[in-house]
């Protein structure tokens, strides 16, 4: 990994909530894993770079200069339960997050109140009264700050898309009887949904949210934009068919987007592990065109950026990344920047903010 630019802080007063993160501790499984790094599918590169990603390297980002005030973990898969029913596992993250919520919450780190919304992951092709279970114990266990479910659809026929996420959920899933009777039960719990998919299965997306108005949805990452494998070189080949979808989603107003992961290695552009690491001008001349899109079709009150650290890091530091961002929000208003950066976040994911 390049050294990577120490830059200026833009417009550091400016209040952020960081909507998407997560934490992991994957050392273990990455000395297991034994393969020659160069070689690795870009994903797994950058675990390698982050395999340890707890509450002391989230505080090193988000005291790194911009303010910081709140955060919401996005699930993992990180300490899930050894032990006990299968569909109980992953609750285990909920209580794991929970307590590193309650460190921040005392203020003896700092002023970020980390983790202060927490989405988990549920199977939610399970019977209904499996779910139900579920989603209880999750609330339960978050201790006044479980937000959601993500239950991530991501699926490609090339397994060189996803690389070592291939084959973790069926083709289709968002639109499968199992799925969406468990998906029904969200609403009942006053849950919200976080999607992830890829660029050509938005129209799964938008009929998941046709279906469901009463469900807030979240796409997270713009709708993952592809240039590897497959569609190296033709992401901006696919610019339109991705815009035209993101405008038909935009028409569902129970769904809202996440600006970001657009550094991830699906995205394939050029500041992926660079030799020379990017600044943030050439990160925001990269993400520009996604993120001006999304802006215009959803409004500012619908969208959200979000670092996905410690994913994006194979394209930036957390500094960089959030520098990139206020360069492409420029032009917007005072008033767009505080949803942007800020508000809208806080009001999908009902987080009472610190007093300021």
């Amino acid at each position: 990994m390049p050294p990577r630019p120490v830059e200026d802080i833009l417009e550091p007063d400016l209040p952020i909530v960081d909507p998407h993160h997560h934490l992991w501790d994957r050392r273990a499984a990455m000395a297991a894993a034994g393969d020659d790094p160069a070689t690795r599918h870009g994903f797994l590169r950058v675990v390698d770079m982050s395999a340890r990603y707890l509450l002391d390297e989230l505080l090193v980002d988000t005291g790194s200069g911009h303010n910081v005030v709140a955060t919401v973990f996005v699930e993992c898969r990180s300490m899930w339960r050894k032990d006990g029913p299968a569909e109980r596992r992953p609750v285990g993250e909920t209580e794991f997050v929970n307590g590193v919520a309650a460190m921040c919450a005392s203020g003896t780190y700092g002023n970020t109140r980390a983790c202060a919304g927490i989405v988990g992951h549920a199977d939610l092709r399970l019977p209904p009264a499996t779910v139900d279970a579920v989603l209880e114990a999750h609330v339960a266990a978050g201790g006044g700050r479980f937000r959601g479910i993500r239950h991530s659809g991501s699926y490609h026929a090339d397994p060189a898309v996803l690389g070592p996420l291939h084959g973790r959920v069926p083709e289709g899933l968002y639109a499968s009887a199992e799925f969406r009777a468990g998906f029904a039960r969200l609403a009942a719990h006053g849950l919200s949904f976080d999607a992830w998919v890829l660029e050509p299965q938005l129209p799964e997306v938008i009929d998941l949210a046709r279906a469901f108005p009463d469900t807030p949805i979240v796409l997270d990452h713009v709708g993952t934009p592809l240039g590897v494998a497959s569609y190296q070189g033709r992401r901006e080949e696919r610019f339109d068919i991705w815009r035209r979808n993101i405008r038909t989603l935009a028409e569902c107003p129970n769904v809202h987007v996440k600006l970001g992961g657009l550094a991830m290695v699906f995205c394939g552009f050029p500041s992926f592990l660079s030799e020379a690491a990017a600044p943030s001008e050439q990160l925001a001349e990269e993400w520009r065109p996604y993120i001006d899109e999304c802006i215009d079709a959803f409004g500012a009150k619908r969208c959200m950026f979000e670092s996905n650290f410690p994913v994006d890091l194979g394209s930036c530091s957390y500094a960089t990344l959030w520098n990139a961002f206020k360069r492409i929000a420029a032009d917007r208003s005072a008033a767009e920047k505080r949803e942007l950066f800020a508000g809208t976040a806080a009001r999908f994911y009902r987080l009472e903010l610190p007093a300021a």
